[in-house]
C-alpha cells in the first residue's frame, strides 16, 4: 500500500514560536467554485476537516473573503466546531474592508483595523488571532505610502494580545523594512508564482535573509499554462498545478504554499506536491520559462 503523503512533507517553518507545515490552506476559495456558482457548503466543511487530517496546520483566511452565501470564517468556525486542533495556526489578513455598495474589498484607515480585528475573532470564534497581516493596496497594486501609522495600530494590539504575530501583504521591500522598524514582522504575504511576479525573487531572497516568511498567494491560478510545465507534469506523472507549487516550496525553506480548494480531490493533490521533489535540470528548466 502507498503511504500517504501528508502536509509534513515539505518540512516546517517558524512564524514567530508557532511551528506549521509550509504546505498550508487558503480559505478564499471555499466561498464559490471556479465558474463563480455558490459552493456547496457541507463539501467545503469537509475540505477543511480533511486539510487538517492530511497533516494542514497554517490555515489563510480573512473577514472578507465573503459571497452573496458563504463567509470563510464561518466554514472554519463550522467545521471545527470552536475546537481547534492546538496546532493549527490560522492567519488572517486587515486593511481592505468590505464597501457596503460595491460588495468588493476596499482599503481602510487605521482607525478601522481594531475593529476588522475583533471582527476576525469573532467570526473564528477565539479570544485571539495567531497572526494578522496588514494588507495594503487596491486589488493586486501594490500601495506606495507609508504602512507605518497602520502597523503601528496593530502593534498596539499585539502588545494588548489580541494577535500574537504580524505580517504584511501586497508590500515592496521598502514596506518590509518600515514595519520590521516598528514590530518584528514575521510573514510577507504577495501575489507570486513561476510565471507571474518575478519582481519578487529579491523580496523573497530578502525574506529569507531576514528570517521571514515568504507566502505567496495564487501560486497556481498565477499565469497561463505553458509547454514546459506540462511536459514535466507529464514525465512526472503529476498534474501541471503540482510542478507550480513544487517549484514555489523550492525556492527556499522560508517559503510557504497555501493552495486554496473546495475541490475534494483537488486537495489531495495540492497536498501530495508536499513530496514532489523537482531534479535540478527540472527546476532550470522551470527556471527558464519567460
Amino acid at each position: 500500500m502507498t503511504e500517504m503523503i501528508t502536509a509534513a512533507a515539505a518540512g516546517t517553518w517558524q512564524l514567530g514560536d508557532l511551528t506549521v507545515n509550509r504546505l498550508g490552506f487558503g480559505a478564499m476559495r471555499l466561498m464559490m467554485k471556479a465558474d463563480g456558482s455558490p459552493s456547496d457548503r457541507d463539501q467545503a466543511i469537509a475540505v477543511l476537516r480533511r486539510a487538517v487530517e492530511l497533516g494542514v496546520n497554517h490555515i489563510d483566511t480573512a473577514a472578507f473573503y465573503v459571497s452573496s452565501t458563504r463567509s470563510a470564517n464561518e466554514l472554519i468556525n463550522t467545521a471545527f466546531g470552536g475546537r481547534y486542533p492546538d496546532d493549527l495556526v490560522i492567519t488572517t489578513k486587515v486593511g481592505p474592508g468590505l464597501n457596503p455598495l460595491t460588495m468588493r474589498p476596499a482599503e481602510y484607515g487605521p482607525e478601522y483595523l481594531r475593529s476588522q480585528v475583533e471582527e476576525n475573532i469573532r467570526q473564528l470564534g477565539r479570544d485571539h488571532m495567531d497572526v494578522v497581516n496588514l494588507r495594503i493596496g487596491d486589488g493586486l497594486d501594490r500601495g506606495t505610502g507609508s504602512l507605518a501609522e497602520r502597523f503601528g495600530v496593530l502593534a498596539e494590539l499585539r502588545d494588548k494580545g489580541l494577535i500574537r504575530h504580524l505580517g504584511i501583504s501586497n508590500v515592496t521591500a521598502s514596506h518590509l523594512a518600515e514595519a520590521q522598524a516598528i514590530a518584528p514582522v514575521v510573514c510577507v504575504q504577495n501575489q507570486y508564482g513561476l510565471t507571474v511576479r518575478r519582481d519578487d525573487d529579491e523580496l523573497l531572497k530578502l525574506c529569507g535573509e531576514h528570517g521571514v516568511a515568504f507566502v505567496p498567494f495564487f501560486a497556481i491560478a498565477s499565469g497561463t499554462e505553458n509547454k514546459q510545465v506540462n511536459a514535466i507534469a507529464a514525465e512526472r506523472g503529476v498534474t501541471a498545478s503540482q510542478v507550480r507549487l513544487a517549484w514555489t516550496l523550492h525556492q527556499g525553506q522560508h517559503v510557504l504554499a497555501i493552495p486554496g480548494t473546495g475541490n475534494p480531490v483537488h486537495l489531495e493533490e495540492n497536498v501530495a506536491a508536499a513530496g514532489l521533489r523537482l531534479s535540478d535540470d527540472e527546476l532550470a528548466r522551470l527556471d527558464s520559462i519567460q
